[in-house]
């Protein structure tokens, strides 16, 4: 029973997992036709690379160009990169691809851009773009393009860093309008690469959040059984004596999601009224029901 339970915990963890990544996905793609292509903000990446090229071969879409170029850096990716180069990344840049297409396809290009205001549209894009690349990120997962590119730099250069080398190639890709089509479009790219770099991170950190908690309480049975089997997350617990009082107490640490932090916090309010409760955010955890690897 135990098992089967497991298995259909595992199951739709995998797929609310899936539906997440598509979400993402989905996101860059909407982000991308309806506000980047049309102002034609180049902010890096392989977007930014077919916005360029589509101003010289406008007979092919910025969706097709795009396609295109995926898969040629996907069989560069696997050639220099080999297992670096993984199925979700190659998957997710397909799948964009296909949504860009898609989106182009049904929508007449008489519509474009959607209203006059040329910064809104901006927020727009980096909005909708930032999200979507923060959560394909936290699905541990990338679109492709030039990350790809990025991950070459790495591998055959001194730069340590793969946000330096994704950074010094959108960054080329970025000012490259300031030349070919004006400065106001120029300096519109430049400074989306920016507020995209500090979105994706910013949600990133929201995303990845989880809470450390510690419970310092006489009354910890209840509290125990809620963590077993309420949240279904595990704890370590030790006896520890008051300063003050020199009551002997439980020390119960844990870490949870916020949802299951919130549950946590209600149940020892009934539980244990009296209770001392220290909630730290925290990132990065390794460990079952988490990350299982660095």
């Amino acid at each position: 029973m135990l098992k089967d339970t497991e298995k259909s915990k595992n199951i739709r963890s995998k797929i609310v997992y899936w539906l997440v990544f598509n979400l993402g996905a989905l996101m860059l793609a909407v982000g991308t036709v309806l506000f980047k292509n049309p102002r034609r903000f180049v902010t890096g990446g392989v977007s930014g690379i077919s916005i360029l090229l589509n101003e010289y071969i406008p007979f092919l879409g910025t969706s097709e160009i795009a396609l295109i170029i995926n898969i040629l850096l996907l069989i560069v990716g696997f050639i220099f990169l080999g297992k670096g180069c993984t199925f979700k990344t190659a998957y997710c840049s397909i799948v964009y691809s296909l949504e860009m297409w898609l989106i182009e396809k049904c929508i007449p290009a008489e519509v474009f851009p959607l209203t006059d205001d040329k910064f809104m549209e901006f927020c727009y894009a980096m909005l909708l773009t930032g999200a979507g690349s923060a959560i394909i990120f936290n699905c541990h997962a990338s679109s492709g393009g030039t990350d790809i590119i990025a991950l070459i730099i790495k591998k055959f250069t001194k730069t340590n860093s793969l946000g330096v080398s994704l950074l010094i190639s959108d960054l080329i890709i970025a000012c490259i309008p300031f030349f070919i089509i004006d400065v106001e479009t120029g300096l519109f790219s430049v400074l989306g690469l920016f507020a995209k770099s500090f979105l994706v991170d910013g949600v990133i950190e929201n995303i990845s959040t989880n809470k450390f908690v510690t419970i310092i309480t006489s009354k910890p049975e209840d509290i125990m059984h809620f963590i077993l089997d309420g949240i279904h997350r595990g704890y370590t617990s030790y006896k520890a004596t008051g300063g003050y009082t020199g009551e002997e107490k439980t020390i119960i640490i844990t870490v949870c999601n916020r949802r299951e932090a919130l549950k946590l916090k209600i149940k020892i309010h009934f539980a244990s009224p009296e209770a001392f409760v220290i909630l730290t955010d925290t990132h990065d955890i390794l460990g079952k029901g988490f990350r299982d690897t660095i």
